[in-house]
């Protein structure tokens, strides 16, 4: 598993005074950083060999401002050039979001998908839900 707390910010609350939903799939995709790193260690958007295929998110409770965020980070299906990616958005000791990003092992030169290397999936089981 990966972890990262967050702050979130005044300006991501909504009207009705809790943090707006469209910002669960934003914070899920920074939370991703050191997976996309398990095959692009330093981050080169020149050299990326990852596509988003899917994402999902469920809501489970509300959540606010001025509360620390801790996103959980899992990988929870690998594939021969796909995997998948669960994540758990948590607030005071409750699961307030969840959700999966479908990723692929990509060749943007050759527009095609490739096989995962046996090294980044040995990593990637380490990091199993």
């Amino acid at each position: 598993m990966f972890s990262e707390l967050i702050s979130p910010r005044f300006s991501d609350t909504d009207a009705l005074g809790h943090i707006n939903n469209t910002l669960v799939p934003i914070w899920f995709e920074g939370a991703r950083d050191p997976v996309f790193k398990l095959f692009m260690p330093e981050l080169n958007t020149k050299d990326w060999r990852l596509i988003l295929a899917k994402i999902t998110v469920e809501y489970h409770a509300q959540f606010f401002y001025g509360y620390p965020v801790e996103i959980k980070t899992y990988i929870s299906r690998i594939g021969s050039s796909s995997f998948d990616v669960y994540q758990e958005l948590w607030q005071n000791q409750e699961k307030c979001a969840s959700g999966t990003a479908v990723m692929v092992h990509f060749c943007y030169q050759d527009q095609a998908s490739k096989k995962i290397p046996k090294n980044i999936k040995e990593i990637m089981l380490s990091h199993s839900y």
